[in-house]
């Protein structure tokens, strides 16, 4: 069976690659990062049997041109770039499991929770431009902490928030009261979130409902020292209504992880000082990568064996 790798990061783990290569003797690697058109894609993907797919877009144009795929096997978390419509209609198999980067991710948002709140990273810049001006912020034990979604991510940061005794509301499309119980959190609506939540925290997939979710009108319903943070998809937050949101104090600050455009290219925005933000790198700690790979690996290896 002939394997391509489409994503940069396994392909440049020599522990996956070794595992990938004892169940599969034709491997492509796209160690390079290569792939910067459909066109590269499809090129890459000719004659292939599996694939495993990063954050790379695969749509219906790109598999009409790959007859020979017969399964696509996530590596990550998240649909949103894969047509599995397509893929369902063409009879090519999908390789997924939910979870394998949830405790990175959680991890990631549970600092940036610290660091918005403590006032860390402003504090921070300001010492680095020579400035000491001493602002500890507030503590995060017993405030009110806002999840936008009840999956895999939000339960872990549930679970990390356990020592902090904060009061979390979630909202959520579905209510599993037996699980809010179990997890101690009460389901609410998003505009009594937007009003009480200290920090409001997105983990929720970039759908047609979800896209724009968080713009002008939400910014403006948030108390004035609340954070928000942004460890999903890009999209879900309006960009250009979140800097004027920051720019103009209507909120106390942000943490994006995630952005419309990849990489991000709107240097206003991200040179803002309430604004945290990284390279979508949440769910790019060395377990998770090993987590995510072996999970796409085992989906190969179950479909062909």
């Amino acid at each position: 069976m002939k394997i391509a790798v489409l994503s940069p990061l396994f392909s440049r783990s020599s522990a996956l690659v070794a595992e990938l290569k004892t169940h599969f003797n034709d491997v492509r690697l796209n160690v390079e990062n290569c792939l910067k058109t459909p066109q590269d894609i499809v090129s890459f993907l000719k004659g292939m049997d599996g694939a495993i797919v990063g954050r790379e877009i695969i749509d219906e144009a790109i598999l009409a041109q790959t007859p020979s795929l017969k399964i696509i096997s996530r590596y990550g978390v998240g649909l949103d770039n894969l047509d599995v419509a397509a893929m369902k209609k063409r009879g090519i198999a999908l390789g997924w499991s939910g979870g394998t980067n949830a405790n990175s991710v959680a991890e990631i948002t549970l600092g940036f929770m610290l660091s918005l709140i403590r006032n860390l990273h402003i504090s921070t810049t300001l010492l680095k431009e020579g400035i000491w001006k001493v602002n500890g912020g507030r503590e995060l034990s017993g405030k009110t902490i806002g999840l936008f979604g009840f999956g895999n991510i939000s339960k872990r940061v549930i679970e990390l928030l356990a020592p902090f005794s904060c009061t979390i509301l979630v909202y959520n499309r579905t209510h599993n009261e037996a699980e809010a119980k179990r997890y101690g959190i009460r389901f609410a609506s998003k505009e009594e979130i937007l009003e009480k939540a200290d920090i409001i925290s997105i983990h929720l997939p970039l759908t047609p409902e979800s896209k724009g979710m968080f713009s002008t009108q939400e910014f403006e319903r948030m108390r004035r020292d609340a954070f928000i943070i942004n460890t999903a998809r890009g999209g879900i937050i309006d960009e250009e209504a979140l800097k004027v949101a920051l720019k103009t104090g209507q909120i106390a600050g942000a943490a994006l992880e995630a952005f419309e455009k990849e990489p991000v290219e709107d240097t206003e925005l991200i040179s803002l000082p309430n604004l945290i933000c990284t390279p979508h790198l949440g769910g790019n700690s060395k377990e998770s990568i090993l987590n995510m790979g072996y999970s796409s690996i085992g989906h190969l290896r179950d479909f062909f064996q």
